[in-house]
């Protein structure tokens, strides 16, 4: 099932259609006028075996910054649509992703319980046309309208643009492995018996 979430602003128009678990031929197409936060989003849909078109329309003649945590807030309101309630999944992902020299780790919670510890060690002021600073931002911004607990660490790399991918691919593959059918599609993974904040 495809979900559709349309967000205007007075700083950003952003358009997503969102597949999950789309093991079938991938549609990935995405444009936020931020080269750098397009290929962070490719490999974050690519790796999660997500179909996704995400269209925005930012005000960057004042910085990357709207349009970076608007495009992400989106996409995790789109996750959270397209998964529905949390019954029937794994809850729990985890993966390591290296890129060359760079390590990656990520730690995912289908919680309900939105939080974020987000460490890349990141030492350029931008990659691109991303203020470096906004990198992880991106990332606290989708977990917490996704609703999930995340935590990502960078644990190795001397490259800034290394350390960054590899850290958005270990999402993508720790938010597969979270939201991997498991058990009865009924059960609700946790000992309240519910997965809402």
């Amino acid at each position: 099932m495809t979900v559709y979430v349309d967000r205007k602003t007075n700083e950003t128009e952003i358009s997503i259609a969102l597949q999950l678990n789309d093991y079938g031929v991938q549609s990935i197409q995405i444009e936020t006028g931020i080269g750098f936060l397009d290929h962070m989003f490719h490999a974050l849909a690519k790796h999660s075996r997500w179909s996704l078109n995400l269209t925005c329309k930012g005000d960057l003649h004042i910085d990357d910054h709207h349009t970076a945590e608007d495009c992400a807030i989106a996409l995790g309101h789109a996750f959270r649509d397209a998964l529905g309630p949390p019954a029937g999944i794994r809850r729990y992902g985890y993966a390591y992703a290296p890129l060359d020299e760079a390590l990656s780790r990520a730690v995912v919670d289908v919680s309900g319980r939105p939080y974020a510890v987000v460490e890349l060690g990141l030492k350029r002021e931008k990659l691109g046309d991303l203020s470096c600073e906004m990198i992880p931002h991106v990332i606290h911004s989708f977990s917490t309208a996704a609703g999930l607990t995340v935590h990502v660490d960078c644990i190795r790399g001397s490259n800034d643009h290394h350390r960054a991918e590899s850290a958005f691919k270990a999402l993508a593959i720790a938010l597969r492995e979270a939201i991997t059918p498991f058990g009865d599609p009924a059960d609700v993974p946790s000992t309240k018996g519910t997965l809402s904040a």
